[in-house]
Protein backbone atom coordinates (compact mmCIF):
# COMPACT_ATOMS: atom_id res chain seq x y z
CA UNK A 1 0.00 0.00 0.00
CA UNK A 2 1.17 3.40 -0.85
CA UNK A 3 2.11 5.89 1.96
CA UNK A 4 0.80 9.47 1.44
CA UNK A 5 4.35 11.40 0.98
CA UNK A 6 3.80 13.82 4.15
CA UNK A 7 3.70 9.98 5.86
CA UNK A 8 6.81 8.99 3.69
CA UNK A 9 8.79 12.26 5.19
CA UNK A 10 7.53 11.79 8.60
CA UNK A 11 8.47 8.16 8.96
CA UNK A 12 12.17 8.55 7.11
CA UNK A 13 14.90 7.89 9.88
CA UNK A 14 18.62 7.21 9.90
CA UNK A 15 18.37 3.43 10.54
CA UNK A 16 21.84 1.70 12.58
CA UNK A 17 20.63 -1.78 12.31
CA UNK A 18 19.34 -3.95 9.51
CA UNK A 19 18.01 -7.07 8.66
CA UNK A 20 20.08 -9.49 6.30
CA UNK A 21 17.28 -10.21 3.75
CA UNK A 22 18.87 -9.28 0.44
CA UNK A 23 17.65 -6.63 -1.90
CA UNK A 24 16.67 -7.19 -5.25
CA UNK A 25 18.58 -5.70 -7.94
CA UNK A 26 15.50 -4.84 -10.12
CA UNK A 27 14.14 -2.96 -6.54
CA UNK A 28 17.61 -0.83 -6.29
CA UNK A 29 17.38 -0.32 -10.19
CA UNK A 30 13.46 1.21 -9.67
CA UNK A 31 14.49 3.29 -7.09
CA UNK A 32 17.57 4.98 -8.46
CA UNK A 33 15.41 5.05 -11.26
CA UNK A 34 13.25 7.49 -9.55
CA UNK A 35 15.65 9.47 -7.40
CA UNK A 36 17.15 10.47 -10.82
CA UNK A 37 14.56 12.80 -10.93
CA UNK A 38 16.53 15.01 -8.63
CA UNK A 39 16.76 19.06 -9.79
CA UNK A 40 19.82 19.68 -10.62
CA UNK A 41 21.33 23.34 -11.96
CA UNK A 42 21.44 23.75 -15.16
CA UNK A 43 20.54 19.93 -15.49
CA UNK A 44 23.78 18.95 -15.33
CA UNK A 45 23.18 15.85 -13.44
CA UNK A 46 26.68 15.52 -11.12
CA UNK A 47 25.78 12.61 -9.08
CA UNK A 48 27.17 9.27 -9.28
CA UNK A 49 26.87 6.08 -7.29
CA UNK A 50 28.63 2.48 -6.63
CA UNK A 51 26.14 0.71 -5.34
CA UNK A 52 28.01 -2.42 -3.32
CA UNK A 53 26.17 -6.09 -2.32
CA UNK A 54 27.30 -9.18 -1.55
CA UNK A 55 30.87 -10.25 -1.95
CA UNK A 56 31.77 -6.74 -3.19
CA UNK A 57 30.09 -5.52 -0.05
CA UNK A 58 31.90 -7.99 2.09
CA UNK A 59 35.20 -7.06 0.47
CA UNK A 60 34.75 -3.38 0.88
CA UNK A 61 33.71 -4.21 4.77
CA UNK A 62 36.73 -5.71 5.30
CA UNK A 63 39.54 -3.82 3.87
CA UNK A 64 38.59 -0.47 5.27
CA UNK A 65 38.26 -2.24 9.00
CA UNK A 66 41.18 -3.55 8.68
CA UNK A 67 43.09 0.07 7.16
CA UNK A 68 41.04 1.24 10.04
CA UNK A 69 42.28 -0.46 12.49
CA UNK A 70 46.23 0.26 11.73
CA UNK A 71 45.98 3.74 10.07
CA UNK A 72 44.18 6.98 11.01
CA UNK A 73 41.54 8.52 8.81
CA UNK A 74 42.99 9.22 5.83
CA UNK A 75 44.73 12.90 5.84
CA UNK A 76 44.03 15.42 2.98
CA UNK A 77 40.25 14.33 2.88
CA UNK A 78 38.48 14.15 0.03
CA UNK A 79 36.95 17.66 0.09
CA UNK A 80 37.25 20.52 3.01
CA UNK A 81 35.40 19.93 5.93
CA UNK A 82 35.16 23.09 8.53
CA UNK A 83 35.23 22.43 12.07
CA UNK A 84 31.94 22.90 13.39
CA UNK A 85 30.57 25.53 16.49
CA UNK A 86 27.45 26.02 18.42
CA UNK A 87 24.75 25.07 18.09
CA UNK A 88 26.06 22.71 15.92
CA UNK A 89 28.27 20.65 18.28
CA UNK A 90 25.61 20.73 21.04
CA UNK A 91 22.93 19.51 18.53
CA UNK A 92 25.35 16.39 17.67
CA UNK A 93 26.37 15.66 21.04
CA UNK A 94 22.30 15.22 22.08
CA UNK A 95 22.19 13.14 19.35
CA UNK A 96 25.10 10.91 20.14
CA UNK A 97 24.27 10.63 24.15
CA UNK A 98 20.67 9.24 23.31
CA UNK A 99 21.97 7.05 21.09
CA UNK A 100 25.07 5.63 22.80
CA UNK A 101 22.71 5.37 25.87
CA UNK A 102 19.95 3.28 23.79
CA UNK A 103 22.63 0.71 22.45
CA UNK A 104 24.51 0.76 26.40
CA UNK A 105 27.75 2.48 26.00
CA UNK A 106 28.84 4.02 28.68
CA UNK A 107 30.69 8.00 28.51
CA UNK A 108 34.16 7.29 28.27
CA UNK A 109 34.02 3.69 27.33
CA UNK A 110 36.34 4.09 23.99
CA UNK A 111 36.40 0.54 22.86
CA UNK A 112 32.76 0.15 23.10
CA UNK A 113 32.14 3.77 20.89
CA UNK A 114 35.13 2.38 18.40
CA UNK A 115 33.48 -0.75 17.95
CA UNK A 116 30.60 1.05 17.26
CA UNK A 117 31.66 3.73 15.15
CA UNK A 118 33.00 0.85 13.23
CA UNK A 119 29.77 -0.47 12.06
CA UNK A 120 29.62 2.61 10.37
CA UNK A 121 32.10 0.68 7.84
CA UNK A 122 29.72 -2.83 7.89
CA UNK A 123 26.78 -0.18 6.31
CA UNK A 124 24.89 -1.84 9.72
CA UNK A 125 24.86 -4.78 8.59
CA UNK A 126 22.21 -3.76 5.51
CA UNK A 127 22.43 -5.79 2.89
CA UNK A 128 23.32 -3.06 -0.09
CA UNK A 129 25.58 0.11 0.50
CA UNK A 130 26.00 2.91 -2.07
CA UNK A 131 29.09 5.31 -2.40
CA UNK A 132 28.59 8.48 -4.19
CA UNK A 133 31.13 10.43 -5.87
CA UNK A 134 31.03 13.68 -8.13
CA UNK A 135 33.13 14.70 -10.72
CA UNK A 136 36.16 17.03 -8.93
CA UNK A 137 36.09 19.62 -11.43
CA UNK A 138 32.59 20.79 -9.97
CA UNK A 139 31.99 23.15 -7.30
CA UNK A 140 30.05 23.33 -4.27
CA UNK A 141 26.94 23.70 -5.82
CA UNK A 142 27.10 19.82 -7.01
CA UNK A 143 27.03 18.86 -3.89
CA UNK A 144 23.96 20.35 -3.05
CA UNK A 145 22.57 18.52 -6.39
CA UNK A 146 24.07 14.99 -4.96
CA UNK A 147 22.16 15.78 -1.63
CA UNK A 148 18.79 16.25 -3.38
CA UNK A 149 18.89 13.04 -5.12
CA UNK A 150 20.43 11.33 -2.34
CA UNK A 151 16.95 12.52 -0.68
CA UNK A 152 15.37 11.19 -3.11
CA UNK A 153 16.77 8.33 -2.89
CA UNK A 154 15.78 8.12 0.87
CA UNK A 155 12.49 8.47 0.62
CA UNK A 156 11.47 6.52 -2.21
CA UNK A 157 13.00 3.85 -0.53
CA UNK A 158 11.16 4.62 2.58
CA UNK A 159 7.49 4.87 0.62
CA UNK A 160 8.50 1.14 -0.99
CA UNK A 161 8.91 0.24 2.81
CA UNK A 162 12.99 0.04 2.85
CA UNK A 163 14.91 1.69 5.36
CA UNK A 164 18.39 3.82 4.97
CA UNK A 165 20.96 5.68 6.54
CA UNK A 166 23.06 8.24 4.59
CA UNK A 167 26.91 8.29 6.19
CA UNK A 168 29.18 10.79 6.13
CA UNK A 169 31.78 8.31 7.48
CA UNK A 170 32.80 7.13 4.54
CA UNK A 171 34.54 10.28 3.46
CA UNK A 172 37.25 8.99 6.71
CA UNK A 173 38.81 6.05 4.33
CA UNK A 174 38.23 6.81 0.88
CA UNK A 175 41.99 6.07 -0.33
CA UNK A 176 40.84 2.18 0.48
CA UNK A 177 37.00 2.90 -0.99
CA UNK A 178 38.84 4.25 -4.07
CA UNK A 179 41.00 1.24 -4.55
CA UNK A 180 37.93 -1.33 -3.87
CA UNK A 181 35.67 0.22 -6.21
CA UNK A 182 38.02 1.36 -9.08
CA UNK A 183 36.73 5.00 -7.92
CA UNK A 184 38.78 7.45 -10.77
CA UNK A 185 40.82 9.81 -9.17
CA UNK A 186 39.03 12.18 -10.89
CA UNK A 187 35.89 11.71 -8.64
CA UNK A 188 35.35 13.10 -5.42
CA UNK A 189 34.13 10.86 -2.94
CA UNK A 190 31.41 12.04 -0.61
CA UNK A 191 29.23 10.00 1.09
CA UNK A 192 27.50 6.49 1.66
CA UNK A 193 23.98 5.23 2.62
CA UNK A 194 22.97 1.61 4.09
CA UNK A 195 20.09 0.12 1.92
CA UNK A 196 17.44 -2.73 3.84
CA UNK A 197 15.18 -3.22 5.88
CA UNK A 198 15.16 -2.27 9.72
CA UNK A 199 16.26 -4.73 12.34
CA UNK A 200 13.19 -3.54 14.66
CA UNK A 201 14.48 -5.72 17.34
CA UNK A 202 17.36 -3.41 18.00
CA UNK A 203 17.04 -0.74 20.37
CA UNK A 204 19.26 2.11 18.53
CA UNK A 205 16.07 2.14 15.74
CA UNK A 206 14.23 3.28 18.48
CA UNK A 207 16.13 6.18 18.31
CA UNK A 208 13.95 9.37 17.19
CA UNK A 209 15.98 12.53 16.34
CA UNK A 210 14.92 15.80 17.40
CA UNK A 211 14.49 18.83 15.10
CA UNK A 212 14.44 22.59 15.73
CA UNK A 213 11.14 24.56 15.48
CA UNK A 214 10.63 26.49 12.49
CA UNK A 215 11.42 29.80 14.47
CA UNK A 216 14.89 28.62 14.91
CA UNK A 217 15.90 28.84 11.15
CA UNK A 218 13.12 30.25 9.07
CA UNK A 219 12.71 33.94 8.63
CA UNK A 220 10.10 35.44 7.22
CA UNK A 221 9.44 38.95 4.91
CA UNK A 222 6.72 40.62 3.00
CA UNK A 223 4.32 39.05 5.10
CA UNK A 224 3.18 41.83 7.61
CA UNK A 225 -0.56 41.85 6.03
CA UNK A 226 -0.51 38.52 7.37
CA UNK A 227 0.13 39.25 10.69
CA UNK A 228 -1.71 42.03 10.99
CA UNK A 229 -4.78 40.19 9.65
CA UNK A 230 -3.76 37.93 12.63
Amino acid sequence: MSLLFDDVLRQRRSVRAFRPDPVPLALVRELLDCARRAPSGTNIQPWKVHVVAGEVRRRLEAEVLAHRETNPPDTGAEFPRASRTEPYVSRARTLGKAMYSLIGVPRGDHAANWAQWGRNYKFFDAPVGLIFTIDKALDCMSFLDTGMFIQNLLLVARARGLDTCPQGAWNNYWTVTRRVLNVPEDQWIVCGVSLGWADERDPVNTLVADREPIEAFATFHGFEADRAAD
